[in-house]
């Protein structure tokens, strides 16, 4: 319905230009007319109608009454033209700049002047060359990111396979004194397997997340419980390690709707974390509060500092931060990534603070109305 209305529009608009262009050419046809034989037209000038009347006399020897149809013909052409010359120049504008944004000049934009429905087009057109090259950025980027995964994946699986079949090789070929070191030698072959194993694993949860196939199930839960449940299930390590958890919470309940396991996994991530790098600071404190509607938890430890070049990238995956804060063993350089995936699946978000002092991290989740 809508495009016959435009379509009545249009025809519309193009009858009125006709008949505008008719009304004008009999206007000046019959102008002209009486100027040429009306006496109150005649100049005063000899000269002038000097030469109206070899005019005159030309035009009904040669041409007789057909030179007025010549000249109403000429002048409707002419009036028409200049009716419509703004439209079709910018049609003609329109078609030049699609031909050019269609040989791939992406950063063409369509200048018209029209406030009409050529102007919406014009526009429309903008937008959508507009979005098609934001798509082709993010393909690219995603080019990109999928080019790095590889590489990554690759020589992350590389170290322990390597290390894997270097032992397994070592003890294929009975070069091993004893069976102290036959044990020594299957004992590191097994440990960098569980290593690849828990990357394998974190790779294809993040993957699953990030293309959204895996399933969340939320409930109502109290995230101050759960948080002091994550805290106590830590003390051996922390007692392990010479470490101690400090915890802080201003309130009692605060009740979020999460999925318990996803969301145990993210702060076990951050504890664990924390536990890598902070050993030299002896504390970790966790704060937990509540503001504006929003559950605010902060993991904190005084270890060694992330420096500044590399704390916008450390949710990145596969990120690597200077050799120093990789040497703990076990981890696979995803759990900082899938612990954002997690957060903001949550519809919450995560960021990171680091100075000389301390290394903050501070996830914010949503409250349950």
């Amino acid at each position: 319905m809508k495009n016959k209305r435009k379509i009545f529009k249009y025809v519309l608009r193009s009858f009125f230009g006709f008949v505008i262009s008719v009304f004008l050419t009999f206007f000046i046809c019959i102008k002209t007319y009486y100027f040429f034989y009306d006496t109150y037209f005649t100049f005063r000038h000899p000269r002038i109608n000097s030469i109206i009347t070899t005019f005159l006399i030309v035009k009904n020897k040669f041409f007789g009454d057909s030179l007025y149809y010549i000249f109403a013909v000429l002048t409707f052409i002419l009036i028409y033209y200049l009716i419509t010359y703004k439209k079709y120049k910018n049609i003609l504008l329109l078609l030049n700049n699609v031909d050019e944004m269609a040989s791939g000049n992406l950063d063409k934009r369509i200048e018209v002047n029209s406030k009409g429905d050529i102007g919406e087009v014009a526009s429309n057109i903008n937008n959508i060359v507009e979005q098609l090259k934001e798509i082709t950025l993010e393909e690219k980027k995603a080019q990109q990111t999928k080019t790095d995964l590889i590489t990554n994946v690759s020589h992350d699986l590389r170290t322990p396979l390597t290390s894997i079949i270097g032992y397994l090789n070592l003890i294929e070929e009975g070069k091993y004194k004893d069976e102290v070191e036959l044990i020594y030698y299957t004992n590191i072959a097994y440990e960098k397997s569980l290593n690849l194993n828990v990357l394998i694993n974190d790779l294809f949860e993040l993957t699953k997340m990030q293309n959204k196939t895996i399933s969340f199930n939320k409930v109502d839960i109290n995230l101050i419980e759960l948080i002091s449940q994550i805290v106590s299930q830590f003390e051996i390590q922390f007692r392990e390690i010479n470490m101690e958890c400090r915890v802080d919470f201003n309130i009692d309940k605060i009740m979020i709707n999460a999925d318990p396991i996803k969301l145990v996994r993210a702060f076990e991530n951050l504890i664990t974390n924390a536990m890598r790098y902070g050993k030299e600071g002896y504390y970790i404190d966790i704060k937990v509060s509540e503001e504006d509607n929003m559950s605010i938890v902060q993991v904190i430890n005084y270890g060694e500092s992330i420096p500044v070049v590399d704390l916008p990238h450390i949710f990145d995956r596969f990120y690597r931060v200077e050799k120093s804060r990789n040497t703990y063993g076990g981890g696979s350089g995803l759990g900082l990534a899938i612990t954002k995936n997690i957060i903001e699946t949550h519809d919450g978000s995560i960021s990171a603070s680091s100075d000389n002092n301390q290394t903050l991290f501070e996830v914010k989740i949503p409250c349950d109305e």
